[in-house]
């Protein structure tokens, strides 16, 4: 009987669902969490999807038969950008568009085996579900952890939305790639800046997270120690405020400046000669992109304000000056001037022909080269008082100094800004917000939630968000007085709604809160999150944050979400990451239909370590294909051999036997080893098929022993049912094995079994008997040779002395001979 990997998937996916094989219970013991990032709804798996899914999968299974009850949901992140702009070019409404594409998704999910619960099925875009983001939208308000304000935002004229920082990536949109501009608007916000250092320190808990993600955490949340301090405009009665991680500099502050966007600018000029020079070279600045303003490359301009501000601690009035290189959202805006000590600075003062004045003078052979800033220790020059000092002791000081003035004091800045929520599209929660002439800005209650996101509305991809142009959403009442009020008419960023979702999963279908506190617990955190390191930033600082405020608001008993983290690698085509521009994209559903799922699921695990990128290969696939073929016939061309043996006579095994037990137990071990501890599929797979081909060739000797054959295809069909789920199921019940595979214990090696027969080698060095060692039967000869040479009554008569050649007789004799 041939191989048929279409009726055996079909049947077993039948037999999956029509048995809720995969529902997990709350009440189960040793429970574990594993959790694939949940997908965007685009309608159409991808070989990066497959790759996750698969990975995913082997965990759960694998963790399942060795008696964990494990908790695998799916679910769908589907708000967002994305399908409001493909349901616009599509000419259909994102509504249908999700909820196709998520029925579509879901089958092609189902075919490829994975083992999920779809009894906890969630989708991001359910009233359902975003009721209860906009609960926690409100309980994050009532905690005065979201509030509104006017700022400069990040605007992508192309999507026509508001943009995060996170969002932002070399100066374009993450999303279309279009330049990212400036634009003043009312935003909401999550205070995420609260939780910074604790977001910092935490990172300290993640023992089971890749380095490079925290690191790149590290970075972004950008902890600065340092010092804010204040300089007073001569003539307004304002004063800047600067921060500095060296205000051991603050005698060689020549000048000041501000970003130009900085509302003191507008101030200073306003009614002066200086105003137009200011204006025009505003307008040009707002042109310009973060990445640019921020590139070492960038030729330092800036406008004289006609000001002058005073140096707190050495009284030198400092031109004040808008420059292009200081940006609004950095540190205050606003920089002291220290040309000797900052290359940017330098670069500015030659320019405009400002005093470089050094106040750090370095040992000498750690000078900077002409013409260049020096930015390094050193000890204090042209400082007053704090003249010889080393720089540290008279940062220390010279702080005391300014804290005894009130012009300044000790502060640790962070990198990291507070979260903009803020989307002018209408495929989001809308935010509960009612705003009334009288109470003016109210939360809508809970008993009024969800405010639900209304179906007919005109999208047009530009202006204002949708919402806005819709009177029956806007128009309301107060919730507060009763009389006419306008909702609000942004939608909220849904990264707000993948920041709980894992939460959710454990308890999804109650109806009078987020989830149960209860069970919560009983599942949190997840025992082992997988996914792209693409994320490593947005998705998983934000859901640390969420975690954070949930349990410091006794919603859950644990602050970290995720306990082992793993970012698989890409799936390339011919060098590159597959896109349809490219050409070299691989369908999934094309591999499924020609090879079955259980050969994509084995190649996209076998062919690279997970969190490596991985190369595609129509031959490996091919290759695949064949060896489950292999694994087919050898169980059903000698299923006669197999069914109904009795136990193993130990008592009756020879060598042959021995040998064939020896390779079933080192490879239930190598393959439990590798599932459990590094998560090398390739190698474990790699080591299954030496135990076929060994199998195979056990069985064509003419005394096989039926028992110990039939004990390696046992083991053999359970030790691949993670990774080949279909085939499996099929083998183990063509075998005469009682329910399914994936209910199976998993197998145990017996440690009598990975003992070789010893033999003993006589070590002669020049001839001469000099040691004998125990190995096993079969040894190989190199490793019989370096054996020989480490034994320690062979080295006192080799050290030191040149070896001419090594002799071996395979379980026998190793004679060692020496030069001259």
């Amino acid at each position: 009987m041939k191989y048929d990997f279409r009726r055996i998937e079909e049947k077993w996916q039948s037999y999956w669902e029509k048995n809720d094989l995969y529902t997990v219970s709350d009440s189960g013991e040793n429970r574990y969490y594993t959790l694939e990032m949940f997908p965007y709804p685009s309608g159409k798996l991808h070989m990066g999807h497959v790759r996750n899914y698969s990975i995913g999968d082997v965990v759960s299974r694998f963790k399942t038969m060795n008696g964990s009850t494990v908790l695998h949901p799916m679910g769908w992140d589907s708000f967002g950008l994305p399908a409001e702009n493909a349901a616009i070019k599509n000419n259909t409404h994102p509504n249908e568009w999700t909820w196709n594409n998520i029925e579509n998704m879901r089958s092609q999910l189902k075919k490829l085996g994975i083992s999920y619960d779809w009894n906890r099925e969630v989708a991001s875009c359910h009233p359902d579900y975003y009721k209860w983001t906009q609960w926690l939208f409100l309980l994050f308000y009532k905690n005065n952890l979201a509030y509104k304000k006017r700022s400069q935002v990040n605007w992508c004229p192309s999507c026509a939305t508001v943009l995060a920082n996170e969002q932002v990536v070399s100066g374009e949109c993450e999303r279309c790639g279009s330049t990212v501009t400036k634009k003043e608007l009312e935003q909401w916000f999550f205070r995420i800046t609260d939780y910074a250092q604790r977001l910092l320190d935490d990172l300290e808990k993640l023992g089971g997270w890749p380095e490079k993600v925290k690191l790149m955490q590290k970075n972004w949340i950008g902890r600065s120690e340092g010092a804010s301090v204040d300089f007073a405009i001569e003539g307004l009665g304002e004063e800047i405020r600067v921060f500095t991680t060296r205000p051991d500099t603050l005698f060689g502050a020549t000048f000041m400046a501000l970003a130009p966007e900085h509302p003191l600018c507008r101030q200073i000029v306003s009614g002066t000669a200086y105003e137009k020079d200011f204006t025009q070279f505003l307008e040009r600045i707002k042109r310009m992109s973060e990445i640019e303003r921020t590139s070492t490359e960038l030729e330092k301009e800036g406008v004289f304000l006609g000001k002058y501000a005073v140096n707190p601690i050495s009284g030198r009035k400092l031109p004040i000056y808008a420059a292009n290189y200081i940006l609004l959202e950095y540190g205050s805006g606003a920089i002291m001037g220290v040309p000797a000590h900052d290359q940017r600075d330098y670069e500015f003062a030659v320019k405009y022909k400002l005093d470089i004045v050094e106040v750090v003078r370095p040992e000498a052979e750690e000078a900077a080269p002409e013409g260049q800033a020096y930015e390094g220790p050193g000890t204090m020059v042209n400082s007053g008082k704090y003249d010889g000092m080393y720089y540290t002791e008279a940062m220390d000081s010279i702080v005391e100094d300014l804290e005894r003035k009130g012009k300044g004091k000790k502060e640790i800045k962070y990198r990291l800004r507070d979260w903009l929520i803020s989307r002018q599209r209408y495929w989001g929660a809308p935010i509960p917000i009612v705003y009334c002439p009288d109470c003016g800005e109210v939360p809508v209650p809970e008993k009024d939630l969800p405010v639900i996101l209304p179906i007919d509305i005109e999208l047009t991809g530009t202006g204002a968000s949708p919402l806005a142009r819709s009177e029956k959403f806007v128009n309301t009442t107060c919730p507060g007085c009763g009389k006419p009020a306008k909702r609000e008419t942004d939608t909220m960023d849904t990264f707000v709604c993948s920041s709980w979702y894992f939460l959710r999963f454990t308890d999804p279908k109650n109806t009078e809160a987020p989830f149960a506190k209860e069970k919560a617990d009983a599942w949190m955190p997840v025992d082992q999150y997988i996914g792209g390191v693409e994320h490593a930033i947005l998705h998983l600082m934000y859901a640390r944050f969420f975690t954070k405020v949930l349990y410091d608001l006794g919603l859950c008993s644990c602050d970290e979400p995720f306990e082992n983290l793993l970012t698989q690698g890409m799936v390339l085509k011919d060098g590159a990451k597959m896109s349809k521009s490219k050409g070299n994209v691989v369908s999934p559903e094309d591999i499924i239909e020609r090879y079955g799922a259980d050969t994509a699921r084995l190649f996209i695990l076998f062919a690279a370590p997970p969190e490596k990128d991985l190369e595609w290969s129509d031959q490996g696939v091919e290759g695949c294909y064949r060896f489950l073929g292999r694994i087919w016939r050898l169980v059903e061309e000698n299923v006669n051999s197999i069914k109904g043996v009795g136990g193993m006579d130990r008592a009756s095994l020879n060598a042959e036997d021995r040998e064939m037990l020896y390779v079933i137990n080192r490879t239930v071990k190598k393959v439990t080893e590798d599932i459990q501890g590094r998560f090398n599929f390739n190698t474990a797979i790699s080591a299954i098929m030496e135990m076929v081909n060994a199998l195979y060739q056990y069985r064509e000797r003419e005394a096989f022993n039926p028992a110990v054959f039939s004990e390696g295809v046992n083991k053999l069909v359970v030790l691949m049912a993670p990774f080949a789920p279909h085939i499996t199921e099929e083998l183990w019940e063509m075998t005469g094995g009682e329910g399914s595979v994936h209910r199976q214990k998993w197998p145990v090696f017996d440690e009598e079994f990975l003992v070789k027969d010893m033999t003993t080698v006589v070590v002669q060095v020049n001839g001469k008997v000099r040691s004998r060692i125990q190995v096993p039967s079969g040894t190989d000869e190199e490793e019989l040779k370096g054996l020989a040479l480490e034994d320690e009554r062979v080295k006192a008569y080799t050290d030191g002395r040149s070896i001419r050649k090594v002799i071996v007789v395979p379980d026998k004799l190793v004679n060692v001979v020496l030069g001259g």
